[in-house]
């Protein structure tokens, strides 16, 4: 298990994806967010890192227990529920719903597809599914789902996102950017987007 701190109350993690097979184009460990919000603990695409389970639920339950907060679990995409359902068992936790205080959900086109960015203003942290991959050298790269339809609607949610004052873009595949994240998805559309 990879941990990282980013802020005080916010972690990003991975762990292997258990469905990934060697020959597949996206990277084994897959990304995952611990963000402490005044209304709740929430918890983004969530996936239990194998083997190590135990010591994952002991800090986890830690800080449960500590904050007196209810668990939250959102989704990126409806193909990231991963182990959102045995986190909303042990916590009576819920998955989607009403967002907690300092996350803002920023739908992406087409909706069909149901992915769904989220901003958690406080830390100025983009966390997102398939829009893009973090390219190993701290920057990003455009990563739009396998199953996309309409390239000129997700275009158009690309561009909103330079409307964030983003720093942190915490993608579900590939290294997060840890800074100038807005600087990091302007250069990912220029290099990618059609003109």
């Amino acid at each position: 298990m990879d941990v990282r701190r980013l802020a005080p109350g916010l972690w990003c993690w991975t762990a292997p994806h258990p469905a990934w097979r060697p020959g597949a184009d996206w990277p084994e460990r897959v990304g995952c967010v611990y963000y402490e919000a005044a209304d709740a603990v929430v918890l983004i695409d969530p996936l239990l890192p194998r083997g190590e389970e135990d010591e994952f639920f002991r800090y986890l339950d830690a800080d449960v227990d500590r904050l007196g907060r209810p668990v939250k679990v959102l989704l990126t995409a409806p193909w990231h529920r991963r182990d959102a359902d045995r986190l909303v068992k042990r916590y009576g936790a819920s998955v989607g719903g009403a967002l907690s205080a300092g996350v803002e959900a920023l739908p992406v086109e087409p909706v069909e597809e149901g992915q769904v960015a989220y901003f958690i203003r406080p830390h100025q942290a983009l966390v997102v599914a398939e829009l893009f991959m973090g390219d190993g050298r701290g920057g990003l790269v455009l990563w739009p789902s396998p199953s996309l339809m309409d390239r000129a609607a997700l275009d158009q949610t690309l561009q909103s996102l330079l409307d964030l004052p983003v720093e942190l873009v915490l993608p579900g595949h590939g290294e997060p950017v840890l800074r100038d994240g807005r600087a990091a998805i302007e250069l990912a559309l220029r290099e990618h987007l059609p003109t």
